[in-house]
């Protein structure tokens, strides 16, 4: 079996990143952005979807941090659709439901090829420490845009802004986890189109 990983370089005006991704590891990490909220989501992404994540990220963090989170998204995205490559044996869907404290997070996808986000949270606006809370949107956008996936966010409550927004990282890693996860009765790509 082909090993499921992938590198991706980006360099323009505002960012400069590189990354390397392997889909089936065990949630090792060595991730530096600049922004200490987005390393921490990031994270806890890659520990609870068990993928391997290399990231070095520089950006015009002087400016505001919705370049490199964006751009982070954008490579994180890209690299994970090339990781896949025919998508053959996957699972496809996932969804999982994660709690922290007082917030709870619904997340459910298709590794579909068709990119699309739903977001209802209670977030709106603010920020946790210096990070911008609407950032956490712009991430996700970049990254189902770069990845093909359908995800869907519902947070129906949660009065914590660090805790509704590890709540949705957390149950995002293990909703990926499962659908791109391999199912041995899965003949090929899982589509009557037989292409994803």
């Amino acid at each position: 079996m082909e090993k499921r990983e992938a590198e991706i370089t980006r360099r323009t005006r505002e960012t400069q990143i590189h990354l390397k991704l392997n889909v089936d590891g065990t949630g090792e990490y060595n991730i530096n952005t600049g922004v200490g909220f987005l390393d921490h989501m990031l994270e806890l992404f890659v520990r609870h979807s068990f993928m391997d994540l290399t990231l070095q990220a520089q950006g015009d963090v002087h400016v505001d941090f919705h370049h490199i989170t964006e751009d982070v998204g954008i490579c994180l995205g890209e690299a994970f659709e090339r990781a896949l490559s025919d998508k053959a044996g996957i699972r496809r869907f996932g969804s999982f439901s994660a709690p922290m404290c007082e917030a709870i997070a619904h997340v459910n996808l298709d590794i579909s090829g068709r990119p699309y986000l739903i977001y209802n949270t209670p977030l709106d606006g603010g920020k946790v420490g210096e990070f911008d809370i609407e950032l956490v949107e712009e991430f996700f956008h970049a990254f189902v845009n770069n990845s093909g996936i359908t995800l869907h966010i519902n947070v129906p409550y949660g009065s914590n802004c660090h805790h509704i927004i590890e709540a949705i990282f957390k149950a995002t890693a293990r909703a990926i986890d499962l659908a791109a996860s391999f199912d041995e009765r899965v003949s090929g790509v899982p589509s009557t189109k037989g292409v994803l």
